[in-house]
Order: C-alpha cells, then structure tokens, then sequence
C-alpha cells in the first residue's frame, strides 16, 4: 500500500532518505537515491539525485529528479517514480564527475518538464 506524504512524519533527517531504493509502479527497480539537492533560497528540496545503471556502484548514471515527481512508500521504505525504465534511460543525466549547474532554470525546467513536473519557481 502506498502512503502519501499526508500520512508520514513531515520532517525527517535528508541521511534518513539518501541510499532508498526507487521503484516505479511496476515494481521494478530505478536506482537508488544518492543526494537531496536543497534550494537554499527558498528552504525547498529542489531534486532528489537519482543513481541508476552500472555494476557495484561502477557506471551509474546520475539523474536529477524533482522532488514533486516522487511518492513516498512508507510501508517498503522506498520512493515511487511514475516512469518506466526506457523513459529513465534516456532522460537527461549526468555523471559524478560532471554535475549540471542545479541552480540554473532553464536546464531545471528541462528536467521537470521531461517528468511532467511543473518548476516550483514559476
């Protein structure tokens, strides 16, 4: 049973979050979630950075996620990402060497507009 946030604590520890699997609703695993990218203006998760590819950690790709794009899964103690695994595989990503600049909004808007995300700055 999926929980939504109403039905979980409002304020937990980002270390608490960081390394849950993430799924999508076929069950199927996306990765793991790696950062919680933090705007610092205005106080909000900005991304969730997404690991998902490679061998024993070795290859991952990096994927910034909006924040508003995952559900909480209490119950499983995962996150939830309404997409499937082709629709991730070619999503915009980086590697842990080369971030985007995170700050900027046109390539923020980019990314949450592949995953159907309104900006929460607009």
């Amino acid at each position: 049973m999926t929980q939504t946030l109403q039905q979980t604590p409002r304020v937990l520890a980002a270390d608490t979050l960081t390394g849950d699997k993430v799924v999508n609703l076929q069950k199927e695993d996306l990765g793991k979630i790696e950062h919680l990218m933090i705007d610092l203006e205005s106080g909000r998760v900005a991304y969730a950075v997404l690991s998902f590819g490679g061998f024993l950690g070795m290859g991952d790709k990096l994927f910034a996620i909006p924040w508003s794009s995952l559900a909480i899964d209490t119950v499983e103690h995962q996150f939830i990402l309404n997409v499937n695994k082709e629709l991730l595989k070619a999503a915009p990503g980086f590697d842990k060497d080369h971030w985007p600049n995170m700050a900027d909004h046109s390539w923020g808007a980019k990314v949450y507009t592949y995953y159907g995300a309104k900006p929460y700055w607009n």
